[in-house]
């Protein structure tokens, strides 16, 4: 049975808190492939492909073609930032694009002047601005988002929104009874509880009003049950969290195999140097460690230790991330995987990745909005499992372990998209080629 999807009509509004480099990166790419000056590289709904049915009806179409998603032409982006710097303006001092670039869009990049943000210092000691929203509470704060969307909604003639948090990573903390309703939630905005952080609210203000929100940091954000009852209530896709680009992209490629062969693992030291905004943030402790609690999960849920102890039990996992100015954007990660084969046999995989944060990030943010998009307009509320293939920590319901493996998260995110359209799942069984196959009596 076909999904009932609602076709895509209208602009979409695509609003970012926090305009730094991940966020510029994306829009100023955009902006760029509308012109045709640069191609969506990473971007599965514009580069990818999905199967549909046996393989030999050779059915392969793009996946923008395949499922109705937003085009980019009626892309209208938005966002919020504790800097005043239009996006023009940022993207330079980002440094991730050269200027040549930026210079061919301009214009466009210019118009996107940032509104004042949320911010609370508590929770991202190492920034400060002055494009900043004042008012007497948080909950007050919400109401100041959500006149924000309606009013960027009805100026730029948007018949959607979505919202993806690419502000900075903030602080540490676990989930507390202000967490746990709605009704408790909303009396700690009010009360101006120190335990509700800044992308709280602006979740809290996405939802409220049925805008899809994505979470692309670590920290607890949509993941709190009161968020989620309320995602439910109003009919809202939500996911998070953590964009999954350098190191941890890394991990769930080259963990999974190591797994299917049932080779062992000992050790797997792993450590990072960035230069940019993120790397400045997490050069404070606090926030640090919100950061390394999000890497440190993957392995345990790739290997499960518990499952075989032989091979896992005794695997010491260590993160580090180092700020380092002069790299800037261009991050630079070590992995050291001490590993074991046939008999107990020591073996060593070295690996050296040079990549570009934001640029590996920008596409994720794309996909996430135009599938939360489309998650709406399929009527799926709540939490988007699916989406998992984009996150470090895939957000899931409090009973179920989140699953790590790339191309599990890949074959999930294609079935699901085949669910929507009426398609059969694939399981890639592939005996019905071989031999024929009765169904069970």
């Amino acid at each position: 049975m076909v999904q009932k999807v609602k076709p895509a009509e209208g602009k979409l509004g695509i609003l970012v808190p926090g305009l730094g480099a991940v966020a510029t990166t994306f829009i100023a790419g955009v902006e760029a492939v509308k012109k045709g000056l640069a191609l969506p590289v990473g971007s599965l709904t514009q580069m990818g492909n999905i199967r549909i049915g046996k393989r030999t009806e050779n059915r392969n179409p793009k996946i923008n073609d395949f499922v109705p998603l937003a085009q980019l032409n009626d892309i209208v982006f938005g966002g919020w930032d504790i800097y005043e710097d239009n996006v023009y303006e940022a993207a330079m001092n980002a440094k991730v694009l050269e200027s040549s670039l930026l210079a061919e869009i301009k214009t466009e990049l210019s118009a996107i002047k940032p509104m004042k943000a949320v911010f609370d210092k508590s929770y991202v000691a190492n920034l400060d601005g002055t494009n900043v929203k004042k008012e007497a509470t948080k909950y007050d704060l919400a109401l100041a988002l959500m006149n924000d969307i309606e009013s960027f909604k009805e100026a730029n003639n948007c018949s959607r929104v979505v919202l993806v948090w690419c502000g900075s990573t903030e602080k540490y903390i676990e989930t507390s009874d202000v967490h746990r309703t709605i009704e408790s939630f909303e009396q700690g905005l009010k009360d101006n509880d120190a335990n509700i952080a800044p992308s709280m609210i602006y979740a809290y203000a996405a939802i409220k009003l049925g805008v899809p929100f994505a979470n692309g940091a670590p920290n607890l954000t949509c993941d709190i049950p009161a968020l989620i009852d309320l995602a439910k209530e109003t009919n809202t896709p939500i996911g998070g969290k953590d964009f999954k680009t350098g190191q941890t992209l890394m991990k769930t490629i080259l963990a999974p195999g190591l797994h299917a062969r049932a080779l062992g693992v000992r050790g797997w030291f792993s450590t990072n140097i960035l230069g940019n905004r993120d790397g400045y943030v997490l050069d404070n402790p606090e926030n640090f460690k919100t950061k390394e609690v999000s890497k440190l999960s993957v392995l345990d849920e790739i290997f499960k230790p518990e499952s075989s102890p032989e091979l896992y039990g005794e695997l010491y996992h260590k993160v580090r991330i180092n700020y380092y100015p002069p790299h800037g954007d261009n991050k630079e990660s070590w992995d050291n995987i001490d590993i074991f084969g046939w008999l107990g046999y020591s073996m060593q995989i070295k690996i050296n990745f040079l990549c570009r944060d934001s640029i590996l990030a920008a596409p994720i943010v794309l996909d996430l909005a135009l599938f939360l998009d489309l998650a709406k307009r399929a009527e799926m509320d709540g939490i988007q499992e699916w989406l998992s293939f984009y996150f470090k920590s895939p957000q899931t319901l409090p009973e179920l372990a989140p699953e790590h493996d790339i191309f599990k998260q890949l074959i999930k995110m294609q079935n699901t998209l085949r669910h929507m359209m009426g398609e059969d799942l694939i399981t890639h069984l592939g005996l019905d080629y071989y031999q024929e196959l009765v169904e069970a009596m």
